[in-house]
């Protein structure tokens, strides 16, 4: 008699040990589905983000070594080209098309930290926002909060770009701060990495920084910002042309489901690419002196710019602060100084970007890891 409340109590016993068992997993199930996605989708952006980079950069490389020539021409001698057009003539005629590449592989490994990079801060961006309770969970960002997120994204990310891009300036700029003969010095990432670090240290990595910084956070702000802004112009542009035609409203939330046309999602990319580079180009520009000046020091005799890539230490001048080199450029020039190249920019950035973006959203769409 005993016997049987025992097996009972035991049977009791096990079954709500099952169902406690089964409420903890099944309770435990949606944060272990949430934690994979987030890392999944964090491996999209770092994954894709890099291969958009790299199409980008191959596309656009050629037209930023002539910007980054004629960005830092000298202060002291006369301007070696008149404009774009006589910068590829002359660099083509002195090296053929293939020395407008000099130099890509270190851009190569930026463009990919940069984008994913890029990418990865702007979902952490938007992350935040939600966990502040700025913006609730199951509503979409405001336009402000996304322009807000691009420039969170381009800070962090100046801060991995600026040693890319010192290294990348001085290969871009071969010539002797005198202007004269062709420096015989190696034009390869490593030498060049090897001559800053043993004359400036670690820190001689971030030269040019503050730059780097304005260009980066108020650019990025302007690239998602416009990118996302074009894209919902062009998503209620699409949305009445169907109301128009008599879709219903079943159709019009269908539709926002669905990813833009090609040509919308190029034009959106586009104007993304345009508006970052023409806002912020001055501080580019005066990155770009600091950054071509010869290692070692030697501000003083060249203001910045027509420095070579990785010349001798032959300076006794400390290097110009950006706002040093920012005043030396505007009594030199003017503001004409520092839109040196912006035409040629802007136009390379449209079809760059525009890359971007549909390389990275069509990797997304078509190959999902989350």
């Amino acid at each position: 008699m005993d016997s049987v409340p025992a097996q009972t109590h035991q049977g009791l016993k096990e079954a709500g040990a099952a169902s406690a068992s089964h409420l903890t997993t099944t309770t435990s199930l949606p944060t272990k589905v949430e934690s994979r996605t987030a890392v999944m989708e964090a491996l999209e952006d770092i994954v894709y983000g890099s291969a958009a980079g790299i199409v980008g950069k191959y596309i656009e490389y050629p037209f930023d070594t002539v910007k980054v020539r004629l960005q830092s021409q000298p202060d002291h001698l006369p301007l070696r080209y008149t404009g774009p057009l006589d910068c590829f003539r002359q660099s083509i005629r002195a090296d053929g098309f293939l020395g407008l590449y000099r130099g890509i592989s270190a851009p190569l490994v930026g463009a990919a930290l940069e984008n994913s990079s890029l990418f990865f801060f702007e979902r952490i961006g938007r992350s935040l926002l939600y966990s502040s309770g700025f913006a609730p969970r199951d509503s979409e960002l405001s336009l402000s909060a996304l322009w807000f997120t691009g420039g969170f994204s381009g800070a962090f990310t100046s801060l991995l770009l600026t040693p890319v891009e010192l290294v990348k300036c001085k290969i871009q700029v071969p010539d002797e701060p005198g202007g004269g003969q062709r420096r015989a010095a190696p034009l390869k990432p490593i030498p060049v990495i090897k001559e800053i670090f043993r004359h400036e240290g670690l820190r001689g990595f971030w030269h040019g920084q503050l730059g780097t910084l304005i260009r980066e956070a108020g650019g990025c702000a302007a690239w998602f910002g416009s990118k996302e802004t074009t894209s919902k112009w062009f998503r209620g542009r699409n949305e009445r042309a169907l109301l128009k035609r008599g879709g219903s409203q079943e159709e019009v939330l269908a539709s926002r489901e669905r990813a833009l046309p090609l040509w919308q999602q190029a034009i959106a990319g586009a104007s993304a690419g345009m508006s970052y580079n023409f806002l912020f180009f001055p501080a580019d520009t005066v990155k770009s002196r600091m950054q071509t000046s010869p290692i070692g020091g030697g501000g003083g005799d060249n203001g910045g710019g027509g420095g070579g890539g990785g010349g001798k230490v032959g300076a006794t001048m400390p290097k110009k602060s950006f706002g040093e080199e920012a005043r030396a450029l505007w009594k030199q020039a003017g503001i004409k100084g520092f839109y040196r190249g912006c035409g040629i920019t802007v136009l390379r950035s449209a079809p760059s970007s525009a890359f971007i973006f549909m390389v990275y959203d069509g990797l997304k769409k078509y190959f999902p890891m989350a």
